[in-house]
């Protein structure tokens, strides 16, 4: 099977997939932080998902990515050296995918353990406002978990992350201003605003390059 064949079993598969789940191109684009344009294409035949994105496809359609590259009409007994390596990836993918959930779990535990042992020591000792702990977690959680799937170039949730960043660290500022000099100075939340925009105009040009790459 050559490279355009695959391409277009992979296409019409999406395409069988997707509208047995009574999605349309836009809907399912939404999904996979892709343009319908993308989607288009790949179901055309004119271009391919990369690995990870096949496997969030056939996680969306509740299939496996072996089904993505078979043919939808018929089971085949005797898969494709190609097919065999996709499904072997794939497998090995999930297994990795497992193991970092497990470590994200791990740091946000510990992070938020931290939170709590700085918490019970600063009260044990009458400190005042030793709740302040819990809210500079927030910021320091999503720190840790940005770093984490930035190393593992997984930049799915970095857009959130960012976002928790800004905010978590401007409740934190806001808290302890009100805390330690009794003033509301709730106009520090407005720095947040141009902060989210550029977050957000940010991720949106990423998103157009990234599109570019797979026309």
């Amino acid at each position: 099977m050559d490279d355009e064949q695959v391409k277009a079993r992979i296409g019409a598969n999406i395409a069988f997939y997707r509208k047995q789940s009574g999605l349309t191109q836009a809907q399912l684009a939404e999904k996979l932080n892709y343009s319908d344009k993308a989607v288009s294409k790949w179901e055309r035949g004119e271009s391919i998902p990369d690995v990870l994105t096949l496997m969030q496809i056939a996680d969306q359609f509740q299939v496996t990515v072996d089904d993505l590259l078979g043919d939808v009409n018929a089971l085949p007994d005797n898969p494709t050296t190609l097919e065999r390596a996709m499904t072997q990836v794939s497998e090995k993918a999930l297994r990795r995918k497992a193991n970092k959930n497990i470590i994200l779990a791990l740091s946000t535990t510990l992070v938020w353990f931290v939170a709590l042992f700085v918490f019970v020591v600063f009260s044990s000792f009458d400190i005042p406002n030793s709740g302040l702990a819990f809210f500079y977690a927030i910021p320091v959680n999503a720190i840790v978990l940005l770093s984490l799937r930035s190393a593992w170039h997984d930049f799915r949730w970095n857009k959130a992350l960012i976002s928790a960043i800004v905010w978590g660290s401007l409740v934190s500022i806001y808290a302890s201003i009100w805390a330690f000099l009794d003033f509301n100075a709730w106009k520090i939340f407005l720095l947040g605003i141009p902060g989210q925009i550029a977050i957000f105009l940010w991720f949106r040009m990423f998103k157009q390059v990234k599109e570019e790459k797979h026309e």
